[in-house]
C-alpha cells in the first residue's frame, strides 16, 4: 500500500519540498572542491603546458588553460555532488523539508508517523 504525504494541518496533498540544506550543499561543496583542487588544477596546468610543448609556445599556454579548468571544473564537479548528498541527509531527518501550498505549515515525514 502507497502512503501519499498530506498536511497534518488541514490534509492538503497538495506539498512542495523545500530543499533548503540540499541547495546551500550544492553551492558550498561545488566552491570548496573547485577550491579543494586547486593543487590538482595547477599540476594539471603543468602538465597541460608540458604536452602543449609539442605545438610550441601557443599549446603551451592553451594546454596549461586547458589542464587547469578541467582540474577546476572536476573538483567543483565532486563537490556538488557531496555537498548535494550530505543537504539531502540534512533535509530529510533534520529540518522540516515539506511545505504545504494550501496552508504554509512546514513539517517532515518524521511528523507523520
Amino acid at each position: 500500500m502507497t502512503h501519499s504525504l498530506s498536511c497534518p494541518r488541514c490534509g492538503s496533498q497538495h506539498l512542495t519540498t523545500r530543499d533548503y540544506a540540499r541547495k546551500a550543499g550544492r553551492a558550498v561543496g561545488t566552491v570548496a572542491g573547485a577550491a579543494g583542487s586547486a593543487a590538482a588544477a595547477l599540476g594539471g596546468a603543468e602538465a597541460g603546458a608540458t604536452l602543449g610543448m609539442i605545438a610550441g609556445p601557443v599549446g603551451s599556454i592553451f594546454g596549461g588553460l586547458a589542464g587547469a579548468l578541467m582540474g577546476a571544473l572536476l573538483g567543483g564537479a565532486a563537490g556538488c555532488a557531496a555537498g548535494s548528498a550530505v543537504g539531502e541527509q540534512i533535509d530529510t531527518h533534520v529540518l522540516d523539508n515539506f511545505e504545504c501550498n494550501a496552508c504554509g505549515c512546514a513539517f517532515s515525514q518524521q511528523h507523520l508517523s
